[in-house]
């Protein structure tokens, strides 16, 4: 069965999102939002710290423990995971498991103590990747912010040897565009592809997303502005946001003509009159 996880970006009390990882805008209160993709029938939600690693600033524990009292899908986060008390922390809180980035590209071996610790199914490998001049795939850490020596195919491979549960693999180049997945991404690598794998960036409506999930191995698809801004056009939505930000976005905000206005129940109805097994 294929999942719909909705990933919300968190940068200190708001909900935030950009485009290819900058120029973040303040969108809300994000367990508002959470709720709501919970409500209709999300798989599962992402809180992905999106400043933790660059300042250092440790992971916002008290939205996770609220989150978790208000929904019952499992919650992934990550975002400034460094070390196996890290892990701890965020699980205690409420979230079912934890991806890693930066940390796994500076000390790999890192993967293999937490998988070991808390078992692979809650340790998931985060990557980030962009084409670089030389037309080759490589891995970014902190946000999309600094280029690794990581390549994307050997990392992959390396990554699912070192025991990782799950790869969400990010491509920086169509984030927050609405023009679609990068399959070029998904043949390069497809057929090393061994545990659950869950492919985001560039959403921007129903048959985009069929399109990568036709593929068998690809467990899911992560999806942030499409759903971000159909909630915002509902006329019910109210703007929360705690101060913090950019907020002229949404306050100016106009329709992007890139996102089709939807919801996760009619991109999984569309899915499964495609023939894709989704839960409903």
């Amino acid at each position: 069965m294929k999942r719909i996880i909705s990933k919300l970006d968190i940068k200190g009390p708001n909900l935030v999102k950009g485009i290819n990882l900058e120029g973040l805008r303040v969108l809300g209160e994000p367990s508002y939002f959470a709720k709501k993709y919970y409500e209709n029938l999300s798989d599962e939600i992402i809180y992905h710290d999106c400043v933790a690693s660059l300042y250092e600033r440790k992971s916002f524990l008290d939205l996770i423990e609220k989150t978790s009292y208000d929904i019952f899908i499992p919650i992934s986060v990550g975002g400034g995971i460094k070390s196996l008390k890290d892990i701890e922390k965020v699980l205690s809180a409420g979230a079912d498991k934890v991806f890693i980035n930066s940390a796994a590209i500076k000390k790999p071996k890192f993967l293999v103590d937490a998988s070991k610790k808390f078992g692979s199914a809650n340790i998931c490998l985060s990557i980030e990747v962009i084409k670089d001049s030389n037309d080759e795939y490589i891995c970014l850490s902190n946000y999309g912010r600094e280029v690794s020596n990581k390549k994307l195919l050997p990392w992959i491979i390396e990554a699912q040897q070192l025991g990782v549960g799950e790869i969400i693999l990010t491509s920086v180049s169509c984030d927050g565009i609405g023009n679609g997945f990068d399959q070029e991404i998904l043949e390069l690598i497809y057929d090393e592809i061994k545990v659950p794998f869950i492919i985001h960036g560039g959403a921007g409506n129903e048959k985009q997303i069929y399109d990568v999930l036709k593929y068998e191995k690809v467990s899911g698809v992560a999806i942030s502005s499409l759903l971000h801004y159909s909630l915002i056009r509902d006329k019910n939505f109210k703007f929360e946001s705690k101060g913090e930000g950019n907020t002229q976005f949404l306050k100016n905000y106009r329709d992007n003509t890139n996102f089709k206005k939807t919801s996760i129940s009619s991109i999984k109805k569309y899915l499964k009159k495609k023939g894709i097994s989704v839960r409903l």
